[in-house]
């Protein structure tokens, strides 16, 4: 069922859900969340089952505020509060040491937990409501099947998974791309997962530079697992292939009549003889904005189009070099590797 998240009803029911120990669709303002209670072991169990998940591949814990986040995490650093105090609420994850015995399962059984603030105001409401019904922190991966693309729209979720579950409409979700990910567990900040959040922007918040994984000093320890960092995720049904503009022109130029492929890219191919969508060639043809921030929103809704339009394949220009859209490039260099 999908539940109007304008409503205070939807909050009020979402709220009884998860403290039930059932699970929710939760819209926030990256993609939409599969939550429920982040302390009961069975519930989580459900997340793991329904989405076809290892067990032992960690979620992301929702919060309200660094006061909450204190009750899953057993030390916060200094440069990780002062990342807290930059993009909180927002499209951040840290990654910190756990306290012992809380949200265990959530955290795929490892000493450190991922802890999210979200800034969407009905996820806000959800979590804060589930505060007063003694639920402190939601567990809330991606809403849609194990490696597959993530949802930015209830209807999204609903097409995953039906009426197996409340799901809260909040709308399109603003980013359309998961959270970055820094690691705060080895001393150094550490980026896992790049997001719209650049390392400029992280590392002049933190007030260090925060390094990439082959940068990292402190040997000794290694990286933690985190969620959307295997090599092969965010994939459609059609199999992707990320090119850059020549690539695609001579691609498009061999390409046996009628297949039915869809193009992303920032301006339609010279090869495409009767314009940008051909239902006759089998070409659908699609606009990829120049914009970063733009593009990450549009993302995961455009490669679900295309799967259901039934294309076999998807070509996509491959993005700028630029940081601002290396979130972007993750997510289709992870999507391209999960068709190989």
């Amino acid at each position: 069922m999908v539940l109007d998240g304008q409503s205070s009803q939807s909050i009020a029911l979402a709220a009884q859900a998860v403290q039930r120990g059932d699970l929710i669709g939760l819209p926030t303002e990256t993609v939409y969340g599969l939550a429920a209670d982040a302390c009961n072991t069975q519930a989580v169990a459900k997340i793991f089952s329904i989405k076809g998940r290892p067990s032992d591949h960690p979620l992301i814990v929702h919060v309200t505020d660094i006061d909450s986040a204190e009750r899953f995490a057993s030390e916060i650093p200094d440069f990780a509060k002062r990342l807290i105090d930059a993009f909180w609420p927002g499209p951040l994850t840290l990654i910190l040491p756990r306290i012992a015995n809380v949200a265990t399962n959530a955290a795929g059984g490892q000493n450190s937990v991922g802890i999210r603030c979200p800034s969407h105001p009905i996820a806000r409401q959800i979590l804060l409501a589930a505060q007063d019904v003694g639920v402190w922190g939601l567990a809330a991966p991606s809403a849609n099947k194990f490696g597959r693309i993530s949802p930015t729209t209830a209807a999204h979720v609903r097409e995953e998974f039906g009426d197996a579950f409340l799901i809260v409409d909040g709308g399109a979700c603003d980013v359309g791309i998961e959270s970055a990910i820094v690691d705060c567990t080895r001393g150094q900040p550490v980026l896992l997962r790049p997001g719209v959040l650049t390392l400029e922007q992280l590392s002049s918040a933190c007030g260090e530079r925060v390094l990439l994984e082959g940068e990292i000093l402190t040997k000794a320890l290694s990286a933690p697992k985190a969620s959307g960092t295997l090599a092969a995720h965010y994939a459609p049904f059609a199999k992707l292939f990320l090119m850059n503009k020549q690539e695609m022109e001579q691609k498009l130029a061999q390409r046996k009549e009628g297949f039915p492929i869809g193009i992303w890219s920032m301006a339609p191919l010279n090869a495409q003889s009767q314009g940008p969508s051909d239902k006759k060639s089998g070409i659908s043809w699609q606009e990829m904005p120049g914009d970063p921030v733009l593009c990450a929103h549009a993302l995961f809704a455009q490669l679900r189009s295309f799967d259901s339009l039934g294309v076999k394949q998807i070509w996509v220009e491959s993005p700028p070099s630029e940081s601002a859209w290396e979130g972007v490039h993750d997510r289709l260099r992870r999507a391209e590797t999960a068709g190989r």
